[in-house]
């Protein structure tokens, strides 16, 4: 008779409490969601694999530091530039360049500097006025007419939500805002006005995000749509592809790519719809010096571009 089971009592087996008792740990809680990514950024993931800084030509790129906060940086440039044109084929020049800069980087303050021998002034400010609100100023001076150029952005941080409002020349004002509405997605939106060409437009975008994978949807009233999809193979390895579409005038491009992490050197590459193909290498040497190739070829328009580098420091 001991193993009968007194009445009214009920037996619950372990692994039906376990399950319950995961269920009640998974409950989201929507009063404390996580921050959002900055919306300019929507899309830093795919643009790591996809967009790869290729250069051609020869790039050297030397700092030395004079204190923990101070630094001087100097970079040659050897290299053909592109000359805009009508014909099919691209036309490039040689040229060169050096470039002289100064960096100040503070917890609160990140000031950086940059002139180079063609006459432009590049300068960058990053001011975190209180731990929620941070100030960026970029501008650029140049010689030449109408092409010198500033814009300012006040960002604010919330518990759940980012949003920022940037100014700039040209009568250039735009606004953006993006909550978090569970642990994994947030969804944001953005306006902006062009007063010296007389344009406005809106956007719209979402952004999915678990440990493994990010997917990005935007859409703008200026005919943009854009998606990204990048899956995290292991700690080291990520595949990206995304798709451009701008339904105003019927341009379509898609790409895939990918982000390795080797123990010594980091490669990037991609190929587009359009038949350009993109790689990157950043090789470390040694304890502050890098070996970098890049590499771009695009048989469409005969256009092909490689180059090498160091960078020390």
């Amino acid at each position: 008779m001991a193993g009968l089971v007194p009445p009214g009592t009920t037996t619950i087996p372990a692994d039906a409490s376990k399950t319950a008792h995961t269920k009640a740990e998974e409950k989201t809680d929507y009063m404390n969601l996580p921050c959002p990514i900055p919306f300019e950024e929507l899309h830093r993931e795919a643009l790591m694999s996809l967009k790869p800084e290729t250069f051609e030509g020869m790039r050297f790129d030397f700092t030395k530091g004079l204190n923990q906060k101070f630094s001087l940086s100097h970079s040659v440039f050897m290299g053909p530039t592109e000359i805009p044109s009508q014909s099919a084929e691209t036309i490039k020049i040689p040229t060169s360049h050096y470039e002289f800069g100064a960096n100040f980087i503070d917890p609160n303050l990140m000031l950086i500097g940059r002139v180079l021998t063609d006459g432009r002034l590049n300068a960058r400010v990053k001011w975190d006025l209180t731990d929620n609100l941070t100030v960026k100023a970029n501008a650029q001076l140049t010689n030449e007419p109408h092409m010198s150029h500033g814009m300012v952005n006040f960002d604010y941080k919330g518990k759940d939500y980012r949003s920022q409002f940037q100014m700039g020349n040209g009568a250039l004002f735009g606004a953006s805002y993006i909550q978090s509405v569970t642990p994994h997605l947030s969804l944001g939106g953005e306006i902006f006005w062009a007063g010296q060409h007389r344009k406005s437009g809106i956007g719209y975008a979402a952004r999915y995000e678990t440990d493994k994978m990010v997917a990005v949807g935007q859409v703008a009233s200026t005919g943009m749509v854009a998606l990204s999809y990048v899956q995290k193979v292991s700690e080291k390895v990520s595949l990206a592809s995304d798709f451009m579409y701008n339904y105003m005038t019927r341009d379509v491009t898609a790409s895939i790519g990918y982000d390795y992490i080797l123990r010594q050197c980091r490669l990037r590459g991609k190929i587009d719809s359009n038949g350009c193909t993109a790689a990157y290498l950043e090789e470390r040497l040694n304890m502050g010096l890098n070996f970098i190739l890049s590499a771009e070829i695009d048989h469409r328009k005969k256009d092909y571009k490689f180059g090498f580098g160091l960078t020390v420091g």
